[in-house]
């Protein structure tokens, strides 16, 4: 039997464009929504996707309330409340939620996955992220943010206490010593009698995260422009992943994706061009600005380059990403900005079903992913389109399940 590829539903408050919310068909109401969040995720169920994500900050993503108010993102649920409504609408479906380490404590963190896990019959995943706002770190009374390698050393820890709350087997071997100083002491008693435990998600692509992911995730979520840049990331994390004494088999790297289909090339871009049409240059510069974790933009001219930044104590990876794409195709910063603010700097793509399915089956199939993380523009119109037009491709190409293969997440990841 081929190789198939493993997706995942990004669900996102009225879509991953950060002007959806302006476009005429957007669920513009969608962060407060559950019937909406419930509806995406039972069409990403009929389709046989294998999870939903949903990502969270403890914070508003944007100190300067204009600009907060042009995304429609500074409100939304928390995502395990709202995982355990949808889990008791859907069935098969794995649900995947965002939780920080730098501001949860792990005990309290593993219960409540754990009971996820329960509720939904083994469906639950937890992606693990480090705080990387200082509107977050305020939020909990920190003064400032931590570095970027601090953050990584209490994760590392915190990881491995999760680990051993939800199977607590060897309680007797040393933890991973980050300064925390966590005990475990004995397992939450909810996972120990059965075969499933929520799935490991991991999203930092930096030196330190790559190292985290090998010895504790089960599914890496990343982001990159090229095949070539997914392919070095893909064969570096499956490497170390053998290092740390792992089956590199049971780990699943599914890069983000924000496709615009439509039955045309020329419908497909219209759709892409209308919405950037409706993107003020304020709001892209601003989201460009935050994940670069600098103010340098603000006094420069749009329409000049990106200077050289400072290496971030926010996120590195994504700052690297953005930096090697203005540099590759010598953009200015009003054009790095709007272009970042379609997906965020994931991989962005624009057709037909027939030229979707042709580059995500090239990186599949070329060794760069074991599937996608799919991001779509804006809801609940572009998730149909893909669900509609690219879903019966790929199963015509023999890519993709046509029936789940089990009933827990993990028998669907096949890990």
């Amino acid at each position: 039997m081929r190789a198939q590829m493993k997706l995942g539903a990004f669900l996102m408050p009225t879509g991953h464009h950060i002007a959806a919310w302006r476009h005429p068909d957007a669920a513009a109401d969608m962060g407060l929504d559950v019937d909406q969040y419930v509806r995406l995720a039972q069409t990403a169920e009929n389709a046989g996707f294998d999870l939903v994500f949903l990502e969270d900050a403890a914070g508003l993503r944007d100190a300067n309330t204009w600009t907060a108010s042009q995304t429609a993102r500074s409100i939304g649920f928390e995502p395990l409340s709202l995982l355990a409504a949808i889990a008791a609408q859907t069935s098969r479906i794995g649900l995947v939620a965002t939780a920080s380490t730098s501001y949860n404590e792990p005990y309290a963190l593993a219960r409540a996955f754990a009971t996820l896990d329960l509720l939904s019959g083994g469906r639950a995943g937890w992606n693990l992220v480090t705080s990387a706002s200082e509107i977050e770190a305020a939020n909990f009374g920190a003064e400032g943010l931590r570095k970027h390698v601090d953050r990584y050393h209490r994760a590392d820890e915190f990881a491995d206490v999760v680990a051993r709350l939800w199977d607590p087997t060897d309680l007797s071997a040393p933890l991973n010593h980050s300064g925390e100083h966590f005990i475990v002491q004995q397992g939450l008693g909810l996972t120990a009698s059965r075969q499933s435990k929520p799935v490991m998600i991991q999203a930092g692509a930096s030196d330190v995260g790559r190292d985290l992911a090998a010895r504790t995730a089960d599914v890496v979520f990343t982001a990159a422009q090229t095949i070539d840049s997914a392919k070095s990331f893909y064969d570096d994390v499956k490497a170390r992943t053998r290092a740390a004494g792992r089956n590199p088999d049971h780990i699943k790297i599914m890069p983000g994706v924000s496709p615009i289909v439509a039955a045309t090339r020329e419908e497909a871009q219209a759709k892409l061009d209308a919405l950037q049409d409706l993107i003020p240059d304020e709001v892209g510069l601003s989201l460009l600005a935050s994940y670069l974790a600098t103010d340098a933009l603000k006094d420069l001219p749009l329409d000049g380059p990106l200077p050289d930044l400072e290496v971030t104590q926010g996120m590195q990876s994504r700052q690297a990403l953005v930096v090697e794409q203005a540099r590759r195709d010598n953009l200015t910063i009003r054009e790095v900005a709007r272009h970042f603010a379609g997906a965020r700097g994931h991989w962005r793509l624009v057709g037909t079903a027939q030229d979707i399915a042709d580059e995500l089956e090239a990186w599949f199939t070329g060794g760069a992913c074991d599937g996608f993380n799919v991001m779509p523009a804006f809801f609940p119109g572009e998730l149909d389109s893909f669900v509609d037009l690219v879903i019966p491709e790929l199963r015509r190409r023999g890519l993709f399940r046509q029936v789940y293969e089990g009933d827990t997440l993990r028998a669907n990841l096949g890990i």
